[in-house]
């Protein structure tokens, strides 16, 4: 049979794309190398930030010798932490409309201006009593920026593969130096005679060998070393730390987001995201005041400040190095975040119930060991430091394409009202310190609840993934 040839309208395709299919446009991404040094220079920052804070409480006994501190001037050194983030709109705003690096700048400004203040070698003590307030204060103020910007950091810079590792490094790296300080402080300033410092050593010499103006000079020598480190870090990003790469990393790099107003509308209207953030706020808010009371806490069951500052440390560690590898596990197998989540928490409930009923070894009948509380306290401390990053990627997956910075700007505002209150309410309660004990139990509790009833779902990740292929 001969061949008939086609009309017109034959020739028309079946199935004809959509305008919504012809009307996207490619996005092209690159990663760069410099992505690297751009984590270090925020993360450095981030450890300076964190060891400012702490630099009081590991020397509190040759601060209060040698600076006539009082037991309250300390407290409130360690309170101008939580203190800097109530401005917290303003910073998140900032980081929102004029991006990282402004704001960036801006914090590494303040913990110049503060650590310079902190140094002034003045002999009125008064003065230099609010001097150093001064100081921490502006130290606290970077902190809703520093403690914040890691996701946005990581969006902006990492593929999708790497976000979850840099995000752990960025967001951790402030707690190490925290801890950090627990070692460096005792170790260049020496304790008044007859005493114990956070290292163990024992000074018992006489007054001329450790007098208040040896242990004066050391710690200035503290407060110069602290202050000549963040200074060149300021000048570092003062010449090269851009806001963001040539071109994006990814397809939710380069997306258009929600504006400052709409995104705060958004999140406080957003029953997934508020029980979330209570998942994380409630038992990392309530273990930041516990910690900072650990000594006062182990004391009735026979544990020395000596032991008290090492289990805060060794907990701090031992959370950053989790942190990290559980995100970096993350990156490998995505889409896992809701269950590394209930394991992390999981094994927080079990080990502040294990610490909190050793503590009442009375009524427990259980043994009551250097060892098992140790253990109990440093594994407490590991699963919920380990948790921040997993719980800032499932914050920016649930509520994408709300900014990152807004997202983990309001979250951790809360986490540290939650530190102020349970403070706040130790001040009433400081006789019998047992119901701390019960708080951080209840508070991991109560998080592994939410967590297990919580719909996860990843907007970005399915951006990243899909639309891009």
């Amino acid at each position: 049979m001969g061949a008939i040839e086609s009309t017109e309208g034959e020739r028309d395709p079946l199935i004809v794309p959509t305008q919504t299919e012809t009307s996207i446009q490619p996005v092209y991404s690159r990663v760069y190398g410099r992505r690297w040094l751009v984590l270090t220079l925020f993360s450095l920052l981030g450890f300076m930030q964190g060891m400012v804070w702490n630099t009081w409480g590991p020397i509190q006994i040759s601060a209060k010798q040698a600076f006539s501190f009082s037991s309250t001037d300390i407290a409130v050194l360690v309170l101008w932490g939580p203190v800097g983030f109530v401005p917290w709109l303003l910073f998140v705003w900032l980081m929102d409309k004029k991006g990282l690096r402004a704001s960036l700048l801006l914090s590494a400004f303040f913990m110049v201006l503060g650590s310079a203040m902190r140094s002034v070698p003045i002999v009125d003590l008064h003065l230099r009593r609010w001097l150093i307030h001064g100081g921490q204060l502006l130290n606290g103020l970077a902190g809703p920026t520093i403690m914040s910007a890691g996701p946005l950091l990581s969006t902006t810079w990492f593929a999708p593969d790497q976000r979850a590792t840099a995000t752990a490094v960025a967001s951790l790296v402030c707690y190490l130096g925290s801890a950090c300080s627990f070692i460096m402080g005792p170790l260049l300033v020496p304790a008044p005679n007859g005493t114990i410092n956070a290292m163990g050593y024992a000074y018992s010499g006489t007054l001329s060998t450790v007098t208040d103006t040896f242990i004066r000079d050391r710690i200035q020598l503290v407060l110069y070393a602290e202050f000549g480190m963040i200074a060149v870090l300021f000048a570092v990003v003062l010449l090269y730390f851009p806001s963001r790469p040539p071109m994006p990393p990814s397809v939710a790099a380069a997306s258009q987001r929600l504006s400052y107003r709409s995104s705060i509308c958004k999140l406080l209207s957003n029953g997934r995201f508020l029980m979330i953030a209570l998942a994380y706020s409630v038992p990392t808010g309530v273990l930041a005041g516990w910690s900072g009371v650990l000594d006062m806490i182990l004391t009735p069951v026979n544990m020395s400040q000596v032991d008290a500052g090492w289990v805060g440390f060794w907990s701090t560690v031992g959370g950053c190095v989790f942190g990290v590898a559980m995100a970096r596990f993350a990156d490998s197998i995505r889409g896992m975040l809701k269950l590394i989540l209930v394991l992390m928490l999981a094994g927080a409930s079990l080990s502040a119930t294990w610490f909190t009923l050793t503590c009442l070894t009375r009524l427990t009948h259980l043994p009551s060991t250097k060892a098992t509380l140790y253990t109990s306290c440093i594994l407490l401390g590991v699963f919920i430091n380990s948790s921040v990053p997993i719980f800032f990627e499932l914050f920016i997956e649930t509520v994408y394409p709300v900014p990152e910075g807004i997202t983990c700007g309001v979250v951790t505002f809360l986490s540290n009202l939650f530190t102020g209150l349970l403070l706040f309410f130790l001040t009433f309660y400081f006789t019998d310190t047992s119901w701390l004990n019960w708080c951080v139990t209840g508070s991991c509790v109560f998080s592994l609840i939410l967590i297990l009833m919580f719909r996860e779902s990843y907007d970005r990740l399915y951006l990243d993934v899909f639309v891009s292929v």
